[in-house]
């Protein structure tokens, strides 16, 4: 819950934070009345029903029987954004590939607000299901395609990103310790690919590899299986020479923004 007598002490509208929170809220419950959004966020009927009917003029939410959701303008506005992102096709038609061929769920990643965002998801014949989906976002840390893009940014900005962030623990695998990290992500550099070895979920064993324009990183590509069937000559191996190939692919194909 959102304290109301929380004190926006960066420069930022409260009037537009709380639109973004009606948002977000909206987004993980679905369907919400304005009682139930005020009681959610701490924030006056009023105050609510003031922010959902800007929300509505500018059809962003739809108001069904008194029950608010989000409108399927948003998925017009995911699909803008989407297409601002180089050759979109080129990393459909690379992840696509991969998912096929391997049999897993192939996905591409981009770093946004120092969390790796999913920004398209293929799922092969054995794909197994996960929490990811396209635009939901991921800590760096303990996923595969986050620690590919961390560490071939440059020192500098890796040093930032490592010192800004909480390395919270996902599962008993997570990397906690700042020193531990480093070290794992010049292990990375060494060998032009990441493992995630179920340090973001358990049962779960991920590769990716870093889509780069020169020294400037513009994502990764992974694929992702269940720990009982990927082994770790899948992973050093085959796996990791697919999502290299595809990462070699894309940078040749796309040109991003």
């Amino acid at each position: 819950m959102v304290d109301t007598q929380e004190r926006y002490t960066t420069p930022t509208l409260r009037t537009v934070e709380i639109a973004f929170n009606i948002i977000d809220t909206l987004r993980e419950q679905d369907q919400l009345g304005i009682t139930e959004l005020a009681k959610e966020l701490g924030h006056s009927k009023s105050t609510i029903h003031s922010h959902l009917q800007t929300l509505e003029n500018r059809e962003i939410v739809v108001n069904e029987a008194g029950k608010y959701r989000l409108s399927l303008r948003i998925l017009d506005m995911a699909n803008d954004v989407r297409n601002q992102v180089g050759n979109y096709d080129v990393i459909k038609e690379e992840a696509d590939t991969l998912a096929n061929e391997t049999g897993e769920i192939a996905q591409f990643g981009l770093k946004e607000h120092s969390l790796i965002t999913y920004l398209y998801k293929a799922k092969g014949e054995r794909g197994v299901e996960t929490a990811s989906s396209v635009g939901r976002r991921q800590p760096m840390h303990s996923t595969s395609l986050g620690k590919a893009i961390l560490a071939y940014l440059p020192h500098e900005r890796r040093e930032e990103m490592i010192n800004s962030m909480t390395l919270e623990r996902q599962t008993p695998q997570t990397i906690t310790d700042p020193e531990q990290l480093r070290a794992e992500l010049d292990k990375i550099t060494e060998r032009g690919y990441a493992i995630d070895d179920e340090e973001n979920l358990e049962g779960l064993r991920c590769v990716a590899a870093p889509v780069r324009n020169g020294k400037i990183v513009l994502g990764a590509i992974s694929i992702t299986g269940p720990a009982s069937r990927i082994t770790d000559d899948d992973l050093h191996n085959d796996l990791a020479k697919a999502v290299q190939r595809a990462a070699n692919i894309i940078e040749v194909n796309t040109k991003f923004a």
